[in-house]
């Protein structure tokens, strides 16, 4: 009986995730989602809380800040201690649609920050929640996509966002 690796599995399940990615308006929706989860609006989600619903929307503002305080810092720190080569430098013979900002992949800063901002919504604004951890779900599902993560490197992405923003909110 032939046991894959945890890697080799990772790797099989990106190859047939990312093999999906022909269709061209798949990838086109897949840049879309991507970019939503720069990190470029985060800020401006943050004061229109403010500005909507002044009490509720400072608590979210200050608690997603804080949270993003810890775990940015976190995120380098695991991507640079892991060193996991991205996708296109595994040897799996598929090049990525869009070119990654960092070298290395594990974890998924885009999905880390998008599972952040999704449970600081889902807790200040409890209405949203399925719709923020879709959003936060379609994050991490375009970067495989676009063949810049392997789906271990979301998993763990989305672990360190929910677990940073979590303990921030039971501090807060």
């Amino acid at each position: 009986m032939n046991i894959l690796s945890l890697k080799q599995l990772d790797e099989q399940l990106f190859l047939r995730l990312s093999g999906a990615n022909r269709w061209p308006g798949l990838v086109t929706a897949c840049r879309y989602l991507s970019r939503t989860g720069d990190g470029y609006w985060y800020p401006l989600v943050g004061l229109m809380a403010w500005c909507l619903f002044p009490e509720r929307g400072t608590a979210f503002l200050i608690a997603t800040l804080t949270a993003f305080l810890i775990e940015r810092p976190i995120y380098w720190l695991l991507k640079n201690g892991f060193k996991r080569n991205r996708p296109a430098q595994a040897n799996l013979g598929i090049a990525a649609v869009v070119t990654p900002s960092d070298k290395f992949s594990l974890p998924s800063g885009h999905t880390a920050a998008a599972f952040v901002m999704a449970t600081m919504l889902s807790t200040f604004f409890a209405e949203i929640q399925w719709l923020a951890y879709g959003w936060a779900c379609l994050v991490g599902y375009s970067r495989v996509m676009l063949r810049v993560h392997f789906p271990a490197d979301v998993v763990c992405g989305a672990l360190l966002g929910i677990t940073v923003a979590t303990a921030v909110i039971s501090l807060v």
